[in-house]
């Protein structure tokens, strides 16, 4: 089982440099076929559902016949708490297993992003390495990008991050913890038991009326908590996976292009990808794939139906071939 190895008193990172395979308690709800076009014709999907254990996954795994394959999917989606299964499915259907993850929300876990254990990811790895997926490719979109990215850089075994608009520093908690409470401010993230460094949120910004962009509540907060920015940024740099970081110029939801640039500089260039689309939003789609319209009139994403589905056209092509799908 892939573990914390030691405590972040005498290491920051705990590094997990070989498969360590936990026997995933499983519960099968449905054994069903997921007809797709191109690819395999033909997939299986196993749901997984966790409970008070630790030791579970859960999420809805899909693949080929009996869910092996060389090649592993994780997809973990953002704060809408979504188990992206049709993003899954897309790479089923080309022969990979995928893991659409459950990372909050569900049983045993935290109802916000609030403290999520990076163990949590290293488990969905520890299961895709456990159907036999020699390369292990994560796909992640906003917070889930910023999940994927903590998650290169403990867990050797991940061989490619592809993140879509995403964050280059942690950040303060959204939603409630395990314990119910939303505050005081705490980290979305843990590693081996202890938060990880964060930037909080602008205590002096307003909820503007819907449609929200939370742009400047980001950008005003890095400038609020300057002092913090550089602890709490993802060391991307000690991370051996390639990361592909995608992101459009009118994200209204938080300045992804910029966190992608600080991404890449921190990367200095060496195994790192960055697609830009200047015109398009936070909600990259890929090709198949539909944005939720109902949480457009709550939330400003920025962008539009052309632009973020032209970025994602790109964006997916860079996905298949840094799993050697293509």
């Amino acid at each position: 089982m892939a573990r914390c190895l030691t405590s972040r008193s005498t290491s920051p990172r705990a590094r997990i440099r070989s498969p360590r395979l936990v026997n995933v308690d499983v519960i099968q709800i449905s054994n069903r076929e997921a007809v797709g076009g191109g690819g395999l014709a033909v997939s299986k999907e196993r749901v997984l559902s966790g409970s008070e254990s630790a030791s579970r996954v859960q999420g809805v795994l899909v693949g080929p016949d009996e869910l092996r394959s060389r090649v592993g999917v994780l997809v973990l989606a953002g704060s809408s708490g979504r188990v992206d299964v049709v993003r899954a499915r897309s790479f089923a259907q080309l022969g990979a297993v995928a893991l659409a993850q459950r990372w909050f929300g569900g049983s045993g876990q935290a109802k916000g992003i609030c403290e999520i254990p990076v163990e949590e990811f290293v488990r969905g790895v520890d299961l895709l390495v456990e159907v036999g997926a020699s390369r292990v490719v994560v796909v992640g979109v906003s917070k889930g990008a910023e999940g994927a990215l903590h998650l290169s850089v403990v867990d050797d075994r991940v061989d490619g991050v592809v993140a879509l608009s995403p964050s280059s520093v942690s950040w303060a908690n959204v939603g409630a913890g395990l314990d119910g409470q939303l505050t005081p401010a705490r980290s979305s993230w843990s590693w081996c038991g202890e938060p990880l460094p964060f930037v909080p949120y602008d205590s002096g910004w307003v909820d503007p009326d819907p449609p929200v962009s939370y742009r400047a509540l980001y950008e005003s907060s890095l400038v609020a908590f300057a002092d913090r920015v550089a602890e709490a940024s993802i060391p991307v740099e000690r991370a051996q996976a390639k990361i592909v970081a995608v992101a459009g110029g009118d994200d209204q939801m938080w300045p992804s292009l910029l966190f992608a640039q600080h991404l890449e500089a921190r990367r200095a260039g060496v195994g790192f990808e960055l697609i830009v689309g200047k015109d398009a939003g936070h909600r990259i789609t890929f090709p198949g794939e539909t944005a939720a319209p109902d949480r457009a009139a709550v939330y400003a994403y920025g962008g539009s139906q052309a632009a973020d589905e032209a970025l994602g056209a790109v964006a997916w092509r860079a996905a298949l071939r840094l799993a050697h799908l293509d």
